[in-house]
Parts: C-alpha cells; sequence; structure tokens
C-alpha cells in the first residue's frame, strides 16, 4: 500500500495536479493508494469516479495543514506501507519524523517553491522539511542544481522527470470545436498555462504582430488565465491582433486536447519571473504526445522536455529577435512537421508506465 499527501489534485487544474494525479494512479498498479488532499469544488464528483481512495481535508489553510498531518500519522502508524510520497516540502514539513522512518519517503520538489535565498527563514525551513524525507525528488537537472546551490545535500536528491497522462482519446465534437477555432489558419501557434510574467505572453503577442506579414493568416490561441488577463487584453486591443489572438480564460479538457493536437507549434518560452523560473514543463510533453513541437525558454528545466533542434526549439523569452527567427525555422519549409513527429516518440519515454519504475526500483 502507499500513502500519497498532496496540496495540488484535481478536480483543480494545473500541471502539478495533473502531475500528482499520474503518480498516484500509476502507483496503483503495484498496490493500493491512499490519496490525503485539501477539499476543493466538484471534488466529491471526482472522487466517485476515481479508482483511487481519496480522502479530503478541509477548513482554513493555517489549520489544515496540522490537521491533516495529524490524519497521516494516524494512518502511518495503524497501516503497513510500502512508501509514502509528498508533493511539496510543506506538504511534508509537519510530519512526525518518528513515523516517517516506517516507510520509504519521498518528497517532490520543482524550482519555483525552493527558490528563496540561502539562509533565509524559508530556505532553512526547505532544507529541515527536506531532511525528513529518504528521497528528494527533482523534476529536472536543473531543479536538482538549483536545490544544491541553496543548500539541500547532494546525496539525498534524484532527477525524476514527471510522467505525461496523455494522449486521450479526443471526442468528435472537440474535434469540431478546434477545427472551427482555427478554420483553415495556418501557421496554427498555441500556448496552455496561467496568464502570469513568467510564460512570456506579451513577447509572444508581439512576435505573432511582427510575423503576419510573412504568415498573414496566422493564428494564435492561448488558454488560461491568471494575473496577466487585463494587460494581455489590453496588449491585443494596442497591436489590432484581435483576429488574428484568441485569449480562452476557461476550456474544457476535450477542447484544450483538441486545440493542442490541431496546433503547429506549442509556444512558451518561459523566462525568470522573480523567483519564479520553469522546473520543467510537462505541458510540452503533452504538446509532443499530440505531435506538436514546442519552443520553450532557455533559463530553466526545459531541456529536459525539448530536445533542442529535433523535438523543438529552446530560445530567450526576452528577445524579440530569438523569438522571431526560431518561430520562423520552424515554420519555413514544413520543419514543425519532422519536428513534431521527432516529439511524438520521445514523449512516449514520459509514459507513467516507465516513470513510476523508476520509483519503486527506490522503495
Amino acid at each position: 500500500m502507499f500513502l500519497v499527501a498532496t496540496r495540488n489534485f484535481p478536480p483543480e487544474l494545473g500541471g502539478m495536479q495533473n502531475l500528482m494525479e499520474g503518480l498516484s494512479n500509476a502507483l496503483l498498479n503495484h498496490g493500493p493508494v491512499k490519496v490525503f488532499a485539501d477539499n476543493s469544488e466538484n471534488a466529491n464528483t471526482y472522487d466517485e469516479n476515481s479508482n483511487l481512495s481519496i480522502q479530503r481535508v478541509s477548513g482554513l489553510k493555517i489549520f489544515r495543514k496540522y490537521r491533516k498531518a495529524n490524519l497521516i500519522k494516524e494512518y502511518l502508524e495503524t497501516n503497513d506501507l510500502r512508501a509514502s510520497f509528498f508533493d511539496h516540502w510543506k506538504s511534508i514539513e509537519n510530519i512526525d519524523d518518528r513515523v516517517l522512518k516506517q516507510t520509504k519517503s519521498f518528497c517532490l520538489i520543482h524550482s519555483k517553491e525552493i527558490n528563496h535565498p540561502v539562509s533565509s527563514s524559508l530556505n532553512k525551513r526547505v532544507i529541515k522539511a527536506l531532511a525528513k524525507a529518504d528521497h528528494v525528488i527533482a523534476n529536472s537537472r536543473f531543479t536538482k542544481e538549483l536545490a544544491i546551490k541553496l543548500g539541500v545535500p547532494v546525496q539525498d536528491i534524484k532527477v525524476i522527470n514527471p510522467g505525461c497522462n496523455y494522449p486521450i482519446p479526443l471526442e468528435e465534437e472537440a474535434k469540431k470545436f478546434a477545427e472551427k477555432k482555427f478554420n483553415g489558419a495556418f501557421p496554427k501557434l498555441i500556448t496552455i498555462s496561467r496568464l502570469d510574467g513568467r510564460k512570456s505572453h506579451q513577447n509572444i503577442l508581439m512576435t505573432v504582430k511582427n510575423l503576419l506579414p510573412k504568415f498573414p493568416n496566422l493564428k494564435y490561441i492561448s488558454i488560461g488565465d491568471g494575473d496577466e488577463r487585463k494587460n494581455l487584453e489590453k496588449l491585443r486591443a494596442e497591436l489590432r491582433l484581435n483576429k488574428e489572438v484568441e485569449l480562452i480564460f476557461k476550456s474544457t479538457e476535450q477542447e484544450k486536447l483538441a486545440l493542442l493536437e490541431h496546433s503547429d507549434v506549442f509556444v512558451m518560452p518561459s523566462v525568470v519571473y522573480k523567483k519564479s523560473v520553469e522546473g520543467f514543463g510537462i505541458t510540452f510533453i503533452e504538446a509532443a504526445s499530440y505531435g506538436t513541437p514546442s519552443i520553450g525558454g532557455i533559463y530553466g528545466g526545459e531541456g529536459d522536455a525539448i530536445k533542442t533542434g529535433q523535438t523543438g526549439y529552446l530560445c530567450n523569452g526576452n528577445d524579440l529577435n530569438a523569438l522571431y527567427e526560431t518561430l520562423s525555422k520552424i515554420l519555413e519549409n514544413s520543419h514543425y512537421k519532422e519536428l513534431g513527429s521527432n516529439a511524438l516518440e520521445f514523449s512516449k519515454n514520459f509514459s507513467w508506465n516507465k516513470i513510476i519504475k523508476k520509483y519503486i526500483e527506490l522503495i
């Protein structure tokens, strides 16, 4: 039996939610799984249709973390477990050390949540919390190197890239939705992410404007919402891109995947924004699983998710010229088709059946 403790879980949307769902379901092939997750809207419906045993924890955030820690302690004390998995250093921080020693424990790390100045109070908390785990799992080589710089002992860190939950079959209605949205455009560009400063949406919009003389039938679709929403709406209007750029703030899973499959290039050249940097970028692998090549940034762990020149390209998301030249290079002479075919094959390395074996070998 396995235990999974997570702050991020469906039906909430996001990369971490997908990761923890995929990990939990992959563990089911090796034994029963008990998930302790924060409560969220529509959780009952999701839980009823899941093969996982899920216990939701409600209440104010400050009290919820202690209540969850006590529930996990009780479960660890009364059940024979092979391993326990924690999605965040804050998820393991309040777990009793003595009960953790009864089982192998794993704590996942990503660049954003550990990126605190050395010797700061948060940095000390991170190091102390991660010391409780038998294995600290970094989502990329970049995240491992960052953790070492921040004081996490190198011998405790293993790199296991996130698995991919896709591809899944697409419904005909969703395919028709995507065809209607793109409406015969070329090239068809897409980004799926939160609208925040790290994702470089504003530079993508300006590059779209610059590409129009060369590709007058271009269409760019962004799926996601966030703090940059109003700024991007304003920029789109200023650049007179209301026809060429569509900002979709909410979509169904099927609609999102159909648009992804229908696209020619996935574009997300992330940059460093405050303390936030792309640790891996599972959406690049998700795009690849539908045969879509990607453009990612050069500052984080995207190099584990994109083989530059083979499945897409890495470029400086702060440099409009670099972004323009990279997109042009992919689109000219149908190069995106070759890259997409390579990306599809590469994505198979991230199937959860393969990724989960790396965890099982460590138990």
